[in-house]
């Protein structure tokens, strides 16, 4: 199957009524169909042939949808990328998928001008007069393409998920993973109702993207929030006025500010609300259901397994403090002790999936692919147990920090900061932050004294701003075992500031 059958799906349902709505801009189904069938010939047109990789690169809007939906209509493979990472970390992206194109917005365009020339780059809503690249509209072609065929195991979507190594790797996503996980969703998480209007907030190159796929095939009105960074007011404000009734995905530091936002309302045409990225803790379940009611839902995932992992609805997590849900149906979760071997029920171990919507493997990364996938299940690199069903998670094997519902690798930054040439060693770990769950801090050995205001500014150049430390400390030595590994988990212990 090909994957863009959901929007044929929808087209079916809804036909003239609202597909996607930003501000004064509205596309109905029929519309949107038009465009994306227009969109996916004009990239034929250009040269882009069934397989190759396209790099959609900008703030939600509705091009970012269009394209996205084009790419799979065309059988081309999606890489939907943050558009806060620096230039230096799109180029790596796009060199090692081997993008054939990337669609930029004029707050991206200038990670597209140091792109290699064999790089096609469309360019939506050029403000700055002529610029990088081909004018999006100008690459509609007159008329609209066939749906390509494409096998169910063919790549649809790209998802780049930092590593421990500190290079990105390209989770990739098949039509048959798309597909498993929007049943997933369709019969676990919420079935959509006829009417249904989602506002996304959150970015659609993400987790708010994926749950395009089951929402669209039902017909549903796609509400984009305006602007490039998340307000809670014009979240609470946007659900009045245009009757929402889906928050599409959350991070849990996202529904916190809703939830504080939404105080003394009444929002009676919100039913669903899906919190993920980070852990949702338990008294910020208990206020978001005593301010918004039993509506929300909490989804563990990874891009591996696009969010569809485990699930929790509210009634059930306040039974179950701490847990993450079950199993979807369809995915199969245990816990594994050293060499694989099982635990019993309660028991700690890394926790391992198995399903239709586990990943191909990494794209042009066979290591890490074997690594990942060994035994034929997903090694998650998250450390939980089971009880009665319910999965439980404990720690995060591969130190992850989790900042605002992103995620920041701390090797990725030490490695930054020891290109600096006063930085003789570096470790970052994550401290709680009562804002953003999480807060990227650095621990550094330097040669003389440097400012630790300067080393912030110095990743800031160098990495997406969400992945700089908000901290850096200067010490002398860092924390170390007999066999010279840095003991991080005494770093986490260090005196809070």
């Amino acid at each position: 199957m090909n994957i863009a059958s959901l929007l044929a799906d929808g087209i079916a349902r809804a036909g003239d009524r609202l597909a996607l709505v930003q501000g004064d801009r509205a596309l109905t189904y029929r519309a949107l169909g038009d465009r994306v069938a227009r969109l996916a010939a004009g990239l034929a047109g250009l040269g882009l042939r069934r397989g190759d990789r396209i790099v959609l690169l900008m703030p939600n809007r509705p091009e970012l949808a269009e394209a996205l939906w084009a790419a799979f209509h065309g059988g081309f493979v999606a890489v939907p990328v943050n558009w806060h990472l620096h230039p230096d970390e799109v180029g790596y992206i796009v060199g090692h998928c081997g993008a054939a194109a990337v669609v930029v917005s004029d707050e991206t365009a200038d990670a597209a001008r140091a792109l290699p020339a064999a790089v096609r780059v469309l360019r939506v809503a050029r403000g700055d007069g002529p610029g990088t690249g081909t004018d999006y509209e100008d690459a509609l072609a007159p008329g609209p393409s066939a749906m390509a065929g494409t096998a169910d195991d063919d790549p649809a979507w790209l998802f780049y998920t930092s590593g421990t190594t500190g290079r990105p790797k390209g989770a990739t996503l098949t039509h048959r993973n798309l597909a498993a996980m929007t049943e997933a969703y369709l019969r676990d998480l919420d079935p959509v109702a006829d009417g249904s209007v989602y506002l996304h907030a959150a970015p659609l190159t993400h987790g708010s993207g994926l749950y395009l796929l089951p929402s669209t095939a039902r017909g549903a009105t796609q509400l984009l929030a305006p602007g490039t960074s998340f307000s809670a007011g014009d979240f609470v404000r946007l659900i009045g006025a245009h009757q929402v009734t889906h928050a599409a995905f959350l991070a849990p530091t996202m529904l916190r500010r809703v939830v504080d936002e939404a105080r003394g309302r009444a929002l009676p045409s919100l039913r669903s609300v899906v919190v993920g990225g980070a852990p949702l803790y338990q008294e910020d379940l208990r206020a978001a259901v005593g301010v918004l009611g039993p509506i929300v839902t909490q989804m563990y995932g990874q891009g591996e397994a696009p969010m569809t992992i485990a699930v929790m609805p509210a009634a059930e997590a306040l039974d179950h403090p701490g847990s993450c849900g079950r199993a979807f149906r369809g995915v199969e979760v245990r816990i594994a002790g050293a060499g694989g071997a099982p635990v019993p029920d309660g028991a700690d171990g890394e926790v391992l999936v198995r399903g239709d919507v586990v990943m191909r493997g990494y794209w042009d990364n066979p290591g890490a692919t074997a690594a990942t996938l060994a035994g034929g299940w997903l090694h998650t690199g998250d450390i939980g147990h089971l009880d009665a069903g319910y999965l439980y998670l404990t720690d995060r094997a591969k130190d992850v920090i989790i900042t605002g519902g992103s995620n920041v690798y701390p090797r990725e930054v030490e490695e930054v900061l020891l290109t600096h040439p006063a930085v003789r060693e570096a470790a970052v770990v994550g401290v709680p932050d009562a804002e953003w769950g999480e807060s990227v801090r650095a621990f550094v050995v330097a040669d003389g004294d440097p400012d630790p205001g300067e080393l912030i500014r110095y990743c800031r150049g160098r990495l997406a701003s969400f992945k700089k430390p908000r901290e850096v400390i200067l010490v002398t030595e860092l924390p170390k075992n007999a066999a010279g590994k840095i003991l991080k988990r005494e770093l986490r212990q260090f005196p809070p500031r």
